[in-house]
């Protein structure tokens, strides 16, 4: 029988090293003569990285929540700077106690092997002289979401957020758009010096965290780091060449049509989201407090249980969704480790892509309160290839509940919108990965043979679009892309998990209640299982070949079918 956990202090402050020192030397220091021995290690060692992952946590969403205030970014890097590296020791400690006890070989393998393979993992590539350059990395990071948050422009005379300029580009006034687009590219490219700064100190960083772990480039690193024990860089480039050969030539038919109901030559930047009939923009909520509303409804009439999930985050500071100035770009979910409790951060400004994002980031939310149960903290999430299936299949498995917010006529055209962008996320996913695969492999370059590589990488995946005037503004379109900065390599599971999604939606237009007994069936299981173990409990193949891609396009293009332009 396992012994009652470890008691921790009620007042402790994880965000103080000084606190949670005592509490990780006494785990690493802990004798033990038994399997229950080393599995209450493991246990109590979960719980009290679960408090220092919340505190983390809460410091991180409370800073990107207002990253002009400087006590706030302050106290996250304190804790970046402070008390990270020293929980990154104090775990590579722990990892090798655990992995090299006499005693492992006796824990349950069909509860521990998951478990057991990712610590061997980190424990072979831990190097200790790479914690300040991780936390480096991360200061840059920070520095780069400051930068961000700080963009507005002045605009239809008054100051207006990136996120808020992006309904100009759904009027059907062509220079009402261009003017927008422009003004926002201007303001972007004021700061293209500084980004790239940033950018080049990355690449630097992380080519010596490489090399100090014995590897030639961060690109296979990174791959071994981030647990891809199922795939390989050259299954992702089997997926760059799958994406090129079936999805591009639709993208670019999709420009062409576009062009040509516009009655303009070439599709320039401003032109991919105006409806082709000159309608108004979709608008499907007023303000988040309707956007909640109605999104609670949708998820009830979808799944009673994910209905429930949802409005348990109505309370408790669970909800940041509308934007303003200093606030981190984009959108996230983030499970409180300790208190289990999950937050969804994004930039709501009562468009099309905001409802898109709600549904996606409850997904994600969904996901953290089905595995929340597990007593083992690394089995509280899933590989993120999985993790996207989650968010990603609700974009999709909602698209009966869009009269929530929608006439019938706007739901087609939203339903029509996204499987439209299919289309052109899933080239997005290849040039992003493709582009770091050539950045980490070749960490020497000058930034002209990186924007060379870049304008190479839209000729292979790129849309049919008109850039002439504005090549500086898509030689940088990089920028945009968080997770360059801050997650490098995370970016390829968009595509895997696409792929995923898309199965799912295809089980669902067949037996709709079996796709979400699936989905959460699945997602119950966190991250207990190897990667094709998750996808296969849900229904779904493993695989990112050309013919699954083709497959799956083509239920695209069967739906489009019956959706009027």
């Amino acid at each position: 029988m396992i012994a009652l956990p470890m008691k921790l202090p009620p007042s402790l402050d994880a965000a103080n090293w000084d606190q949670l020192a005592p509490l990780y030397r006494e785990l690493n220091d802990r004798a033990f003569t038994s399997c229950e021995d080393l599995e209450r290690l493991i246990l109590d060692r979960s719980a009290l990285d679960a408090i220092a992952e919340e505190a983390q946590a809460n410091l991180y969403i409370a800073m990107t929540c207002h990253t002009d205030d400087d006590v706030r970014r302050t106290a996250y890097l304190a804790f970046v700077q402070n008390v990270e590296p020293h929980l990154r020791t104090a775990g590579a400690a722990l990892d090798r106690k655990i992995v090299e006890s006499a005693f492992v070989k006796q824990l349950d393998s069909a509860r521990y092997e998951t478990y057991l393979r990712a610590l061997r993992q980190d424990a072979k590539l831990f190097r200790a002289q790479n914690i300040p350059l991780q936390t480096e990395a991360t200061t840059c990071d920070q520095e780069y979401s400051r930068l961000c948050g700080a963009m507005s422009v002045n605009f239809d005379g008054r100051e207006q957020t990136m996120p808020q300029m992006a309904r100009y580009l759904e009027v059907p006034d062509q220079g009402v758009r261009e003017g927008s687009w422009k003004a926002v590219a201007a303001r972007r490219l004021r700061d293209r010096d500084a980004i790239d700064g940033i950018f080049d100190n990355l690449i630097s960083i992380r080519h010596r965290m490489a090399l100090n772990a014995g590897f030639e480039n961060f690109r296979d690193f990174q791959h071994e780091r981030m647990l891809r024990f199922d795939y390989r860089p050259a299954d992702c480039q089997r997926f760059h060449a799958a994406v090129e050969e079936t999805c591009v030539p639709l993208m670019r038919e999709l420009h062409r049509e576009r062009a040509a109901a516009l009655g303009v030559s070439a599709v320039r930047p401003w032109d991919t989201k105006v409806d082709l009939r000159g309608r108004a923009a979709l608008r499907p909520f007023a303000d988040t407090t309707e956007l909640v509303e109605r999104t609670s409804r949708a998820f009830h009439r979808l799944d009673s249980d994910l209905g429930v999930m949802f409005d348990s985050m109505r309370g408790g500071a669970c909800l940041d969704l509308e934007t303003r100035k200093g606030k981190a770009p984009g959108g996230y979910q983030y499970q409180r480790q300790h208190s289990r409790s999950p937050f969804i951060f994004m930039n709501a400004a009562g468009l099309q892509r905001d409802l898109v994002t709600m549904v996606h980031e409850a997904g994600h939310a969904f996901h953290s309160i089905l595995s929340k149960h597990d007593d083992l903290l690394a089995y509280r999430g899933s590989p993120t290839e999985f993790a996207e299936v989650a968010s990603m299949s609700m974009e999709l498995l909602t698209f009966p509940q869009l009269d929530e917010f929608y006439s019938p006529e706007d739901g087609a055209r939203a339903r029509r919108d996204l499987l439209e962008n299919l289309a052109t996320l899933l080239p997005w996913v290849a040039t992003i990965d493709a582009f770091q695969h050539w950045i980490y492999t070749n960490p020497g370059h000058k930034r002209s043979e990186r924007t060379e590589c870049w304008i190479d990488l839209n000729r292979r995946f790129g849309g049919d679009i008109d850039w002439t005037d504005h090549e500086d503004v898509l030689a940088s379109l990089w920028h945009r892309q968080l997770h360059l900065f801050g997650s490098p390599f995370y970016y390829i599971e968009y595509g895997i998990a696409q792929l995923g999604a898309l199965q799912l939606w295809r089980q669902s237009r067949r037996d709709p209640k079996t796709a979400v007994a699936n989905y959460k069936r699945a997602l119950a299981l966190g991250g207990s299982k190897s990667l094709p173990e998750l996808f296969t409990s849900a229904g779904l193949t493993f695989d990112f070949g050309a013919e699954t891609v083709r497959g799956l396009m083509d239920e695209v293009q069967t739906e489009l079918a019956t959706i009027p332009a």
